[in-house]
């Protein structure tokens, strides 16, 4: 079904409506409710509203009032009327859609009208955003008397995002926070100020493409060190590390992206105690650290394990990619190196941006049920239909995370993004995720965090280019 054939029960905008509360005319009330559920995401761009007949019977209110409130809607931008149809929801400016992640530059694709991109492994705001933001539009005057400049971000998102690793067991003050403008930026300012030109820096192939490249452009030699859709290889990691020469360590224990496995405790702990043993710098990513699906892991964060370790989170995955907002953990005798690393790149993140960030964590407004519940089902639906549409593929199902790693038959994985392109449909290969810019042709990263109607459409595109060519 698309967009401008959605419908809404009469029935169904009552309850998401709810009682009526306060003093103000019915008309309003009703008016602005539709008006929260359009700006909060509850009700999409080009739903069709019920009659008005429908909603006088199903809210009890008069055909005048109904009229009215729909009317002012359509004043104020939010619906149009469409001839012989109804009353049609829209967005005022139009619904721009799209602003899917962009992997490393060469890899970047625009996407064909009507096309269906699954290159993007993120998720779409959480209910209820644009609240958050008229929220902090009501907390902005009191930053705008200043110069607006915090290099180390606003004192409220600091002590939030500190509260947060303690209420996860880790403990951590405000001083040891510096907020960035995503986590790609403090990767980078974390190699800034610790790693010298040329510095041997190992990662897990496949790895999270550009964290990798913001590396190399740094200048740090990167080492590749196989994972495998088990997990992270612990008895390699610490063989590796014992050759030594190695300033640093990228390391993705949460949902690992592409693989999806997560790493116990155990082997968090003996990952950091080879960290610490041979004197390399551990740079822990948990952009992926709440995209559980089947239940909460009972894992604690890596840095935990050992007092040396530098955390980089992101707002892109649990929040919002649009916050464009990520900061980092640091020891207290770092912060002030990464800070002035830091600054030969920006001055400080967006402050009503970090004043909505704060407000989202502080109420653990991340990932909804209904959300987590919705991913699940894609998750599954997904795994279980490429099972039966290209029975040759192995996938194994991750417990979170937002994309399937399936492992081909044949090394064809760029032919299959080549061949797909042509339909329409926008993949990526495994190459794209492999440390040394090769190999991996064997693996495709499938997300699966597009609505179930762009996955059905996707999957038998995606099993015609693959008998295309596999």
């Amino acid at each position: 079904m698309s967009m401008t054939q959605r419908q809404l029960p009469a029935r169904r905008l009552s309850s998401m409506l709810g009682a009526r509360i306060g003093e103000q005319p019915a008309y309003a009330w009703l008016s602005e409710g539709i008006r929260q559920l359009v700006t909060n995401g509850r009700v999409l761009h080009g739903t069709m509203l019920p009659s008005e007949r429908d909603l006088v019977g199903a809210l009890g209110l008069s055909r005048t009032t109904v009229t009215r409130a729909y009317q002012e809607l359509r004043e104020r931008g939010f619906a149009e009327a469409r001839q012989g149809s109804g009353t049609q929801i829209r967005i005022p400016g139009g619904n721009v859609g799209g602003g899917s992640e962009p992997l490393t530059p060469g890899s970047l694709e625009i996407m064909a009208p009507g096309g269906i991109d699954l290159t993007c492994g993120a998720p779409t705001a959480p209910v209820g955003l644009a609240g958050f933001y008229e929220r902090a539009l009501d907390q902005l005057p009191g930053y705008i008397g200043g110069m607006g400049y915090y290099p180390l971000g606003l004192p409220v998102l600091r002590a939030a995002i500190a509260a947060d690793y303690v209420r996860r067991g880790l403990p951590t003050d405000p001083e040891q926070i510096v907020v960035t403008a995503g986590a790609l930026s403090g990767v980078a300012s974390i190699a800034r100020a610790l790693l010298a030109p040329g510095a041997k820096v190992l990662a897990e192939s496949p790895s999270y493409p550009n964290s990798v490249s913001s590396l190399r452009q740094h200048g740090a030699r990167m080492t590749a060190l196989p994972i495998g859709p088990e997990g992270s290889d612990v008895p390699g990691i610490e063989a590796a590390l014992a050759g030594g020469g190695f300033s640093a360590m990228l390391c993705l224990p949460d949902f690992h992206n592409p693989t999806g496995t997560l790493l116990g405790n155990e082997g968090r702990q003996r990952w950091a105690h080879a960290l610490d043993l041979r004197g390399v710098r551990g740079i822990i990513d948990e952009t992926n650290a709440e995209l559980w699906l089947d239940s909460r892991p009972e894992v604690m964060p890596m840095a935990a394990y050992s007092s040396n370790l530098i955390t980089v989170g992101s707002a892109s995955k649990t929040y919002w990619g649009g916050l464009r907002l990520g900061w980092i953990r640091a020891p207290h005798a770092l912060v002030g190196a990464i800070h002035q690393g830091r600054a030969t790149m920006d001055l400080g993140a967006p402050v009503l941006e970090q004043i909505v960030l704060s407000l989202l964590i502080s109420e653990r407004a991340g990932i909804d049920e209904q959300t987590r519940t919705r991913l699940r089902d894609n998750r599954d639906w997904l795994h279980a239909s490429l099972a039966e549409a290209v029975p040759g593929w192995k996938i194994q199902k991750p417990s979170g995370g937002m994309s399937l790693w399936c492992n081909l038959p044949e090394p064809r994985s760029m032919a299959l993004a080549a061949q797909a392109k042509k339909s329409g449909l926008l993949l990526t290969p495994g190459s794209v995720f492999a440390v040394n810019d090769h190999g991996l042709e064997r693996w495709l990263r499938v997300p699966y965090a597009l609505d179930r109607t762009e996955l059905e459409r996707a999957l038998p595109l995606l099993a015609d280019a693959w008998n295309a060519v596999g």
